[in-house]
């Protein structure tokens, strides 16, 4: 069987402007390909997509997209070089916009981590080993 790899990562959202500044603005994200219902970014190499959950319903029929899911469904875990590095850069991203979740603190096994939220409510962690 041929393994298949992740080449792309899919938000959907109700408000595809809204969430792509977001994601350029405080984390950083780049791209240009925007065609309103569908916008392709990129960070550090990963492609990554928010596309409108109607444009996901036009294509898939299935109603699943015409639904807002409730709770957490995936987290991005962002790298960092160092642990200090996570302090200074929660403090931007919650600065610019991002929701605190969890503060940064040191977990039982070496890291150094912390939470947000973007603007739907998707909580990711900022980390460093």
């Amino acid at each position: 069987m041929m393994i298949p790899k992740i080449r792309l990562i899919s938000i959907a959202t109700d408000d595809v402007a809204r969430l792509v500044k977001f994601y350029k603005d405080v984390m950083g994200f780049t791209g240009d390909d925007d065609d309103g219902d569908y916008v392709e970014l990129e960070h550090d190499g990963v492609r990554f997509a928010i596309c409108a959950r109607s444009l996901m319903y036009k294509l898939s029929n299935h109603d699943s997209y015409k639904e807002r899911a409730p709770g957490q469904r995936f987290e991005l875990a962002f790298w960092l070089p160092n642990k200090d590095d996570v302090d200074t850069t929660f403090d931007e991203i919650v600065k610019k916009g991002a929701t605190s979740i969890l503060a940064p603190h040191d977990m039982p096994w070496g890291q150094r981590t912390a939470l947000f939220a973007d603007l739907d409510g998707n909580i990711h962690e900022i980390y460093a080993d």
